[in-house]
């Protein structure tokens, strides 16, 4: 199988993980759990000299609570976010998209910096977290920047992030009482199965029982995640119920921009996210309820 002649760099500490990136630069790529980075390379998708692996950075692992929510470390892999207990007690909307990721053997490696930084239009977490209203953390040698992470990803495999730049975290902030979020996917089978669409939506009810604050989030038919602003919109004020999220799923479906490959058509692609999004909501809605039964 190719393989590329790389230069592998170790990087023990975040000040030379950003010197390497950006001496580098553009030809470096970070290395968290490669499962995406080293498809790409046997694939020729990219083609770069160097990689910088952050695997001896400690500080990059962990799931912790913080004053204002969580705070998962971008080494963290997807198994451990999924066994975390506070995860599970607190945000466990997050799990909607870490149970049906690849396989156990993926899981184990993958990272929660790489799903992120990868900016591959299928990944499961963006949607979720991005409906969560969760940011990331950005560091470089001048310093560090929070931003929103619907704002990371600008085009497909392409981020914000700077030559000197290493993702080391995201915070998801607390979420409101009367608060749900669900993410629903459709793939071609059970297991190892990257998406052909996906949606998450999350919602907060008034006390009244109508909706005052929606988000929906486009996965896989769009070049990034995909805020469907409108759609939310739409929901402001309205009893939670078929014909309310029958209207939004309609302004997502128009929304969406999917293209038509192996694994579906444009056409095909558009009628899941109507589907997929009034499953969402749905769920969002029940998890809602239950925050205040």
């Amino acid at each position: 199988m190719y393989m590329p002649d790389i230069e592998l760099h170790e990087a023990t500490t975040l000040e030379r993980a950003a010197e390497f990136k950006a001496r580098y630069a553009p030809n470096a790529r970070l290395l968290a759990g490669g499962t995406d980075l080293l498809v790409d390379l046997k694939a020729r998708r990219i083609n770069v000299d160097h990689i910088v692996s952050l695997n001896r950075i400690d500080d990059l692992r962990g799931v912790s609570q913080t004053k204002d929510g969580l705070r998962i470390g971008a080494l963290t892999t997807i198994t451990q976010v999924g066994n975390s207990q506070l995860v599970r007690d607190r945000f466990s909307a997050i799990l909607d998209a870490t149970s049906r990721m690849a396989g156990p053997q993926i899981r184990n490696v993958a990272t929660v910096g790489g799903n992120l930084a990868c900016a591959v239009p299928c990944a499961d977490l963006p949607p979720i977290l991005t409906v969560m209203n969760a940011s990331v953390l950005l560091w470089s040698p001048e310093g560090e920047r929070r931003v929103p992470l619907e704002t990371l990803i600008v085009n497909v495999r392409k981020t914000i992030l700077r030559d000197n730049e290493v993702l080391t975290a995201v915070d998801v902030p607390t979420q409101p009482p009367r608060y749900g979020a669900a993410y629903a996917k459709f793939s071609l089978r059970d297991g190892m199965a990257i998406a052909v669409a996906s949606v998450a939506a999350g919602l907060t009810l008034n006390k009244d029982n109508t909706i005052c604050d929606a988000r929906i989030v486009l996965g896989a038919v769009a070049p990034v995640p995909k805020l469907v602003e409108s759609a939310g919109t739409l929901l402001l004020g309205q009893p939670p119920g078929e014909a309310a999220f029958r209207h939004a799923a309609e302004i997502a479906m128009k929304a969406a921009e999917p293209i038509s490959d192996v694994r579906g058509s444009a056409d095909f692609r558009r009628e899941l996210v109507g589907v997929l999004t009034q499953r969402a909501l749905k769920t969002a809605c029940e998890r809602a309820r239950e925050t205040v039964a």
